[in-house]
């Protein structure tokens, strides 16, 4: 079973691969703000992606002064996002399943008290 940190890491991972598969001009500063994690983190995250040969970075010019970047993710880095859509996929549905038995066990604790109250107010 993978561990928390290996979880997170895929979620970040499939995140990342997912948005730049949808707008692959996405700068990691507006990928960091939308994920909710650290520009760092992101940076780390896009290393490790271009080191495992899923990602490729390709500069184009936005202006005369600026220098801009296109993430294409590689046929490597598209079948691996399919993976980690399977995988994220699996995880949220036994999240789903699990909070589900939760919700019902909770609403089976809170009906007898109200129907005991019920009672109780029609009784007076």
């Amino acid at each position: 079973m993978p561990s928390r940190r290996t979880s997170l890491q895929d979620d970040i991972q499939f995140q990342v691969l997912r948005r730049l598969h949808e707008t692959p001009d996405l700068s990691q500063r507006m990928l960091a703000k939308e994920l909710g994690i650290s520009l760092g983190s992101i940076n780390y995250c896009f290393q490790a992606l271009m080191e495992k040969g899923w990602l490729k970075v390709q500069n184009f010019s936005q202006s005369g002064h600026k220098l801009g970047y296109v993430y294409l993710l590689t046929p490597s880095g598209a079948a691996e996002k399919s993976k980690l859509t399977a995988r994220f996929l699996k995880r949220k549905i036994k999240e789903y399943e699990a909070l589900r038995e939760e919700i019902d066990q909770l609403k089976e604790e809170v009906a007898p008290s109200q129907s005991s109250e019920s009672a109780m107010k029609s009784s007076l």
